[in-house]
C-alpha cells in the first residue's frame, strides 16, 4: 500500500534551463566519477535492457541524490541499484508497453515507405533522386521516432527516481511519474527536448559527445524530480523497499 505521503508533488516547478544549470553545478567538481557512473550505468544496462537498464538508472539515480545531500559517492553505489532489480524490471517493461504500441508500428510504416519509394524510384531510373529520398526519408524517420520517445518519455521521467527515492513499487512508481509528469508537462517536455538536442548534437560529434553530455543531462533530471518531489524530512519514516518481483 502507497503511502500518500511519498507521493505527494509539486506543479508547475520545472524550468528547464535552470535544471540543466544546477545539474551541472551539481556535478561539475567530479565530473569525471560521474561521466564514468553514467556511462557505464547506460552501457550495462543496454547490453540486456529489459533486465538490467532498470537496476542501473537506479545506481545513477542512488548516486546523484547521495551528491546532493553532500554524501560520499563512489563508483560502486552504481550496483547498489540492484537492490531494487524485482520493481526497477516492472517498472521497465509497462515503459516499454507504449513503445510496441506506437513507436514500433510508426517505425515500419515509415521503413516500409521508404523502400517502397526508393524502389518505385529506381525502377524509373532515377537512381540519383531515389537515393536522396533514401536519405531524406530516413532524417525523416529518425526526427519521428526521437520525437515519440521524447513525448512518451516525459511520463515516464519519474519512475526510477520514486523507486530509489520513495520506495515505490514499480506500478506506483509508473503511476505517480504520470501523475507528476501530467502536473508539470510543459517543464518536463520542455526539459526533455532540450536535452535530446543537446544528446543530438553530441552524437554528431562522432557520437563520443554523447557520451560527455550524458552525465549533465541525467542529473538535470534529477534536479527536475527534486523540484517535483522535495526530500522527505530525516525523521520521516520511509517505507521499507517493496519485495522483489515473484516471476512464479
Amino acid at each position: 500500500m502507497m503511502n500518500p505521503h511519498t507521493s505527494d508533488f509539486n506543479r508547475g516547478v520545472v524550468a528547464p534551463v535552470e535544471c540543466l544549470r544546477e545539474g551541472w553545478a551539481l556535478i561539475k567538481d567530479q565530473y569525471w566519477l560521474f561521466l564514468g557512473i553514467s556511462v557505464a550505468g547506460i552501457l550495462i544496462g543496454s547490453a540486456f535492457a529489459i533486465v538490467l537498464m532498470g537496476p542501473m538508472m537506479c545506481g545513477i539515480y542512488l548516486c546523484l541524490f547521495q551528491q546532493m545531500r553532500g554524501e560520499q559517492v563512489g563508483f560502486e553505489g552504481l550496483f547498489k541499484g540492484f537492490d531494487f532489480f524485482g520493481q526497477s524490471v516492472i517498472a521497465t517493461l509497462i515503459q516499454m508497453i507504449p513503445a510496441v504500441i506506437v513507436i514500433i508500428p510508426v517505425y515500419l510504416i515509415m521503413v516500409f515507405g521508404m523502400l517502397a519509394s526508393a524502389s518505385a524510384a529506381g525502377t524509373r531510373g532515377g537512381g540519383g533522386a531515389a537515393m536522396a529520398g533514401f536519405f531524406g526519408t530516413m532524417i525523416v524517420v529518425f526526427v519521428v521516432i526521437m520525437l515519440l520517445s521524447v513525448f512518451l518519455g516525459v511520463f515516464f521521467m519519474f519512475t526510477f527516481p520514486l523507486i530509489v527515492d520513495r520506495k515505490l513499487s514499480g506500478v506506483d512508481a509508473v503511476k505517480t511519474s504520470v501523475k507528476a509528469a501530467m502536473a508539470n508537462f510543459g517543464g518536463v517536455l520542455g526539459l526533455m527536448l532540450l536535452n535530446a538536442l543537446l544528446s543530438t548534437c553530441g552524437m554528431l560529434a562522432c557520437y563520443v559527445g554523447a557520451f560527455f553530455i550524458m552525465p549533465i543531462t541525467l542529473t538535470a533530471h534529477a534536479i527536475a524530480y527534486r523540484r517535483v518531489f522535495p526530500a522527505l524530512p530525516p525523521n520521516f519514516e520511509s517505507p521499507p523497499p517493496p519485495p522483489p518481483a515473484s516471476w512464479a
